[in-house]
């Protein structure tokens, strides 16, 4: 039997694995809308409301400056906008505009399918996800 100090390290060194085959699926879908999985992933952390990009990197677990330049670059094609943040006038909020949502909800219908089919395969359940997620939360919470 393993300690629990083995077990966080597989765990993380799957969840590493897992992330390197999702990056490379979503790399792959996202290139059939003209997106790239990194710009995917923006959008994605923004889907539920507008943050700055120091918080969007940190949700991502990305350096700033990797996500500014992405965030950049989906201002400039019309994805993002920049918008006043009460809270800090020299860090602007990230913001999608209609065709950001509507880029994002194409990523997500076409990986839908894709998702879907792998779940399947693995015979995981929405409820073993579930809490999957919350241990993961907890773990999260905890390295804070």
């Amino acid at each position: 039997m393993l300690s629990e100090v083995e077990e966080y390290r597989l765990l993380i060194a799957d969840v590493y694995e897992l992330a390197g085959l999702s990056r490379r699926t979503s790399e792959d879908l996202a290139r059939e809308v003209g997106q790239t999985a990194a710009r995917w992933h923006v959008l994605s952390v923004l889907s539920d409301g507008p943050r700055t990009v120091p918080a969007a990197a940190r949700r991502l677990g990305l350096a700033p400056q990797s996500v500014q330049r992405v965030a950049g670059d989906l201002v400039t094609s019309g994805h993002l906008e920049a918008v006043d943040n009460p809270d800090h006038a020299r860090s602007p909020l990230m913001r999608l505009t209609p065709l950001g949502r509507e880029t994002l909800s194409e990523l997500f219908s076409r990986s839908d399918d894709d998702r879907a089919a792998v779940l399947a395969r693995a015979g995981v359940t929405a409820g073993e996800l579930a809490v999957a997620r919350e241990v993961l939360r907890r773990l999260t919470g905890a390295m804070r």
